[in-house]
């Protein structure tokens, strides 16, 4: 499924950080990589011709010390630097070089605060059709282990998409992969309500999650070693996404890989505002999956 895998670096600790897991990810499926600096056109406008040949030098540093780790991996790489809007530039150098993932740091050096995702990343998210694997601060530099793989799902057609892409990180780790399904009683009864709705009506929406669930299940059975289903009640203010870390926390999960937008229980399209806040929240990567196929 990943025969290319572009490696978006800026010179920040999460940018490496989030290459080293693109590389590991890359020798287990056996991926060509792609590392690219953008020199970021704002920059190079206000700067000096001085100024620039430093940018420029200090990009050239900065894909060096990729191409160390990289050979230290034991991985080979291919590096190239572009100047321009990042988010637009990653996308497009993708896109020209037929790659299958990008793999970026969640913050790195655009970030603007500790639970924010950095602007680069965000708008990435945005607009590139190929699926971005997200990597946050505090994960490890690199691992061997993802045990256990969630995949969010909500019925949607990307949701299923991406639990195919599950299925595939599944086959290669041998992994368990959780199929979840979250339902958000705020949501359905309003946020005065959570408590009084009928039964019979959260009976039809965990019916509904069973059903959906068990769907994604079947479509995947035989592509990953291990599948479990789940669907769990949420009455948080964080709705759907606090169900998910809940889910995260107590099942101990390494990676998460979801859609970036679909639907809701109740046919709201909100799974791309419950992808964004997982992953301003979460401390494990996600790889978001930003179309279906």
């Amino acid at each position: 499924m990943y025969d290319r895998i572009l490696l978006a670096v800026d010179g920040s600790d999460e940018a490496e950080r989030a290459a080293r897991r693109g590389l590991e990810f890359a020798r287990v499926f056996d991926a060509t990589v792609d590392v690219l600096h953008v020199v970021e056109q704002r920059a190079v406008k206000l700067a000096t011709t001085a100024q620039k040949e430093r940018l420029r030098e200090r990009g050239t540093a900065v894909l060096e010390r990729i191409e160390a780790v990289a050979s230290d991996i034991g991985h080979p790489v291919t590096t190239a630097m572009r100047e321009g809007k990042p988010s637009a530039q990653i996308s497009d150098y993708a896109t020209d070089r037929d790659a299958s993932l990008i793999v970026i740091g969640r913050q790195g050096l655009t970030g603007v605060g500790k639970r924010l995702l950095g602007g680069v990343t965000e708008r990435l998210l945005r607009r590139s059709d190929v699926p971005v694997f997200v990597v946050p601060k505090a994960a490890p530099d690199e691992t061997g282990d993802y045990s256990d793989v969630l995949v969010p799902t909500d019925g949607s057609e990307i949701a299923a998409d991406a639990a195919r892409h599950g299925a595939a990180v599944g086959r290669r780790y041998d992994s368990t992969v959780h199929v979840l399904n979250v339902v958000d009683l705020q949501a359905a009864g309003g946020a005065f309500n959570a408590g009084g709705l009928d039964r019979e009506f959260v009976g039809r929406l965990e019916a509904d999650g069973e059903s959906i669930v068990e769907d994604v299940a079947t479509e995947i059975d035989g592509a990953a070693p291990d599948v479990t289903t789940a669907v769990v009640r949420t009455t948080s203010f964080g709705g759907v996404a606090a169900g998910v870390r809940e889910y995260v926390d107590e099942n101990d999960i390494d990676l998460i890989v979801m859609g970036a937008r679909g639907r809701s229980n109740l046919g709201r399209q909100v799974l791309g505002s419950v992808t964004s806040a997982l992953l301003r929240t979460v401390e494990i990567p996600v790889l978001a999956v930003t179309r279906s196929s």
